[in-house]
């Protein structure tokens, strides 16, 4: 269903529920245990989540909103879903490392939505994304109205979710919906040697690059004050302190 390879300081996260990595309980449920796995590895500095299938994710499983959405205790479980859906992306977001969504085929409602939980986002020239809930009288409650807004501004969230649009992977990075694109061949390559660069960043440098960038966007938070007191703790870490005497003993 998802499975959890760890090389050095790089975890990959492989979605298998074929044939397009629909959304379950179990399915969600096996996400949170990977995310525990490797927020509780103190060596990972990067997590990246790609699929086996030809589709990156496609959001709900159908099967199970046709046996739920005829009754109104199904419905109720639906319900529930979204919610432990926006908990474990809640939790993605919150990771103490880099992740990634590597997304090579269509990442669309809940699919979409578990990518920007992401902190980067990765795609193939010919990827289709995005929320496509409200053409079904529905609407993006895993997470997608706040998180879209939040990334790329009021008009882009209202032109993609109120019209039910579905992006190439070209059209997403123009928007800033995405933050690469390559052709479909490239693309592995491509996240590879992100995550090479990425894996040789100290997980607690990132851990505090993430918590002030974070305050940048909470109002009710004092972003400088928070990026001081990230400094006075990485300049007291051992392992900065390493790299930071390495980096001026090369500069002379």
């Amino acid at each position: 269903m998802i499975s959890l390879e760890i090389d050095g300081t790089v975890a990959t996260a492989t979605l298998s529920r074929a044939p397009v990595n629909a959304i379950s309980d179990e399915w969600i449920e096996r996400l949170e245990w990977v995310l525990n796995e490797t927020s509780a590895n103190p060596d990972l500095s990067a997590l990246r989540i790609r699929s086996a299938e030809k589709v990156f994710c496609a959001g709900a499983d159908l099967a199970v909103m046709r046996s739920r959405f005829t009754s109104e205790a199904g419905r109720l479980q639906m319900v529930e879903l979204a919610a432990k859906m926006q908990r474990v992306f809640a939790q993605l977001e919150a990771m103490p490392m880099v992740t990634v969504a590597q997304i090579e085929g269509a990442a669309l409602g809940g699919g979409f939505e578990l990518a920007l939980a992401c902190d980067l986002r990765v795609v193939a020239d010919t990827a289709r994304i995005g929320l496509p809930e409200a053409g079904l009288g529905l609407l993006p409650g895993a997470g997608g109205t706040q998180r879209l807004t939040r990334l790329c501004g009021d008009a882009v969230a209202r032109r993609m979710i109120l019209s039910a649009e579905v992006l190439n992977g070209v059209q997403a990075e123009k928007l800033g919906v995405v933050h690469w694109v390559a052709d479909k061949a490239q693309l592995p390559g491509l996240v590879d040697e992100l995550l090479v660069r990425i894996g040789r960043i100290p997980r607690d440098a990132i851990t505090e690059c993430k918590r002030c960038i974070q305050a940048a966007l909470d109002p009710d938070q004092d972003g400088y004050a928070i990026e001081l007191e990230g400094t006075q703790r990485l300049y007291e870490n051992p392992i900065s302190q390493e790299i930071v005497r390495r980096f001026l003993d090369k500069a002379g």
